[in-house]
């Protein structure tokens, strides 16, 4: 019951190389950064950041883990982590025991706050310095259209 595969076009190739490129030296460039600036994983600064930008600075875990596009199991890893720097606290939800909540510390967003303008001066120089605003608006919808299809072959 096996079919022949269908190959990619060399447009398609090209496409799909050209992503793959990104996918591997993106990350590691966004690392380097981090690591050498501010003693943080990629994974780290996202989680520190996202809960920054949250209403009192809290989110259930399980809310957090989609938000940084990680697994719930890696995220708990992470914020273990973040809480022995003080930065991260965790605590059961007030409003639904059997939930846990991250809230960020003041330490943690002192720690975010002095780590943001080094990440974004690199996303800014790698990324959206390369691309016209017309094509900042591209990349959102391709993106996008390319999570939506991941998420409905997830499920």
């Amino acid at each position: 019951m096996s079919s022949d595969p269908q190959w990619l076009t060399s447009t398609e190739q090209d496409a799909w190389l050209s992503l793959v490129a990104v996918l591997f030296r993106l990350p590691g460039m966004l690392d380097t950064q981090l690591q050498r600036d501010a003693g943080l994983s990629h994974f780290e600064y996202l989680v520190l950041a996202v809960l920054s930008e949250t209403p009192s600075r809290t989110l259930r875990m399980s809310d957090l883990a989609v938000l940084v596009n990680g697994s719930l199991s890696r995220l708990s890893h992470v914020v273990q982590r973040l809480e022995k720097r003080g930065w991260v606290r965790r605590a059961p939800s007030p409003s639904d025991g059997r939930y846990t909540e991250a809230r960020l510390t003041e330490a943690g967003y002192a720690k975010v706050v002095d780590s943001g303008p080094g990440y974004v001066r690199v996303v800014r120089s790698l990324v959206m310095d390369a691309l016209t605003p017309a094509q900042h608006a591209q990349l959102s919808d391709l993106s996008g259209a390319i999570i939506n299809h991941i998420d409905k072959a997830a499920s």
